[in-house]
């Protein structure tokens, strides 16, 4: 393997060293005077023996390998992804992965085959975006050529970032692991309390534990859009008295979160005017709503002074933390401003967001905070407790695959599907599928339950049960995944002597722990077991009917059962 600096490489030394069969590669940048660095990057060239696909959490769809000139590629920063990409064997083997120490400023992983060599490049960037003028900087590169299992090079290199990079992740309470009920898909901005109270009942009663109240809240306006954020008042015909609101979701025995939309300043609010200089050019719409600009200490004092406020005089349980990769520099912002205390503006995301937590946690220590893709990564776990998929409705195949990826790369914070949707009439399995897919994650279910039909219900309770019972394996046991390129044809959580797998295309499922849950998300109408012979099973449907029971007598047998059922499989 060789590596060289591209690009500006005039104030750029490398120094290498070896620990535990993983080769660090030392980045120093200086500058006699302070000057904004230009990109630059450091290439490897490596073999590509025995290499099919390409992994990054970025990646959620083609992940082959293509050219160097048309390369794959892993964009990050603080509030956006994380810089790790990885090449892996079709066996899932790991043949090289690649992060870098510094999760904060812009940088850009790119992988590629090169035809002539069949060989591979893949280059590190640095300083890809504008950032502010420095004399002295190092990072980091981190390699991983061990031929292990792909994931468990995933989780050493998160573990890396956690121990030796700082990025000490938030403390993660119980609430935040189970699950809830988000209004976004169910009522969009047209919240209406009489049924959202009467929907918190429901929820409850079915094992819901919180709630999050989302966009609508602060403005009468059901049009889309965000030119009515930066007031962040209680719409007075919805909502009216917000701790009134609050206090009457609390009496059901749920706990509120409600959303805000941390960077956008509206045209219509009225502290637009007071504003509308510390925006920064380029950003919301541009004609609408904009993103305020974090590096004045105003705005940040103002944003952190909301959230206080909310979560003291409402008795808020946390807040869903919206758009914070919405922060941008272009334009005039570009531009010098003395009123400002630093012009990175990462850094001001990061003053902003450790200030929001700190603050936040002092108030309440099982504070939940809610970041979603594609603001998670290893900067985001310092000030979120929850990491959720991005919007995906109706969509159990990148719920499942965004799921997968956040569980790989989020250690021990909480990951949350996106909210689960379906459409009424679909078959009840068919439902059930939306929560298998995303069965590794703390479910978040965006229906109303007043209109679900009465299997859809049983169903939901079912699963919901089922999840919680569950929970320690799903979500606190080790997560293993098969064929990431095909978006995960079967994964597996283990704890101790139990495991949950869920199959999803690969309809062949190993038993190695002494009890065994197998879910079927395949499409087929059986499930082969392998590995269970002598072993109890009992076969259930997706609203937790036994079909079936018996002994398995065979080392490799085939089990009929529908789609969303399982088996139970014990000694």
């Amino acid at each position: 393997m060789k590596y060289w600096i591209v690009g500006k490489k005039d104030n750029v030394t490398l120094s290498e060293r070896k620990e535990n069969d993983i080769l660090y590669v030392d980045v120093k940048w200086h500058s006699d005077t302070p000057v904004t660095p230009e990109e630059f990057g450091v290439c490897f060239r490596i073999s590509t023996v025995d290499t099919y696909s390409v992994f990054s959490p970025s990646m959620r769809g083609l992940r082959s390998l293509d050219r160097n000139y048309f390369p794959r590629i892993t964009d990050a920063r603080l509030a956006s992804w994380m810089p790790l990409q990885q090449l892996i064997s079709l066996s899932g083997e790991n043949r090289f992965c690649i992060n870098i120490s510094d999760a904060k400023i812009p940088t850009r992983i790119t992988s590629g085959v090169r035809e002539s060599e069949a060989d591979s490049e893949v280059t590190a960037y640095f300083f890809t975006n504008l950032t502010t003028a420095i004399t002295d900087y190092s990072a980091t590169i981190r390699v991983d050529t061990r031929a292990i299992a792909y994931y468990d090079s995933i989780y050493d290199a998160v573990n890396w970032w956690e121990t030796d990079c700082g990025y000490t992740p938030a403390f993660v309470p119980e609430l935040a692991k189970t699950p809830l009920n988000s209004l976004w898909y169910s009522y969009h901005q047209k919240l209406e309390i009489e049924s959202i109270v009467r929907e918190c009942t429901l929820t409850k009663d079915m094992g819901m534990d919180v709630v999050i109240v989302d966009d609508g809240w602060q403005t009468e306006d059901g049009s889309g859009g965000y030119a009515y954020c930066g007031d962040w008042e209680p719409a007075p015909k919805k909502i009216g008295d917000m701790k009134t609101f609050v206090k009457r979701i609390k009496d059901t025995g749920m706990k509120v979160m409600i959303w805000y939309s941390v960077p956008y300043m509206g045209i219509y609010a009225k502290n637009y005017k007071h504003f509308k200089d510390m925006l920064l050019d380029g950003t919301g719409d541009k004609k609408t709503y904009f993103s305020l600009d974090p590096r004045y200490k105003e705005v940040r004092d103002f944003l952190i002074n909301i959230y206080v406020t909310a979560v003291k005089e409402w008795d808020l349980d946390g807040l869903k933390l919206d758009f914070i990769d919405r922060f941008r520099l272009e334009g005039k912002s570009l531009e010098p401003d003395s009123r400002r205390d630093t012009e990175s503006l990462e850094d001001a995301i990061d003053i902003l967001m450790c200030a929001v937590h700190d603050k936040l946690y002092e108030i309440n220590p099982d504070i939940l905070l809610e970041f979603r893709q594609t603001y998670v990564g290893p900067c985001i776990r310092k000030y979120g407790n929850m990491l959720r998929v991005t919007d995906c409705p109706n969509d159990s195949l990148k719920n499942r695959t965004d799921s997968i990826n956040l569980r790989l790369t989020s250690g021990n914070t909480a990951v949350h599907s996106d909210m689960l949707l379906w459409h009424l009439d679909d078959p009840v399995e068919n439902a059930a599928l939306q929560f298998v897919s995303s069965v590794f994650a703390v479910p978040q279910i965006s229906m109303l339950i007043e209109e679900l039909p009465e299997d859809h219900i049983e169903m939901l309770k079912y699963y919901i049960s089922f999840w919680k019972e569950w929970k320690d394996v799903l979500i606190g046991g080790k997560l293993t995944a098969e064929h990431p390129e095909s978006n995960y044809t079967l994964a597996t959580s283990t704890l101790n002597d139990k495991a949950v797998t869920v199959v999803y295309t690969d309809t062949v499922a190993k038993v190695n722990t002494d009890t065994a849950v197998i879910i079927n998300a395949s499409g087929k109408d059986y499930i082969t077991v392998k590995g269970a012979k002598n072993k109890n099973y009992t076969v259930k449907d997706c609203m937790g009917r036994i079909m079936g029971n018996g002994k398995i007598d065979a080392d490799i047998t085939e089990i009929a059962m529908p789609l969303s059922a399982q088996i139970f499989i014990n000694d």
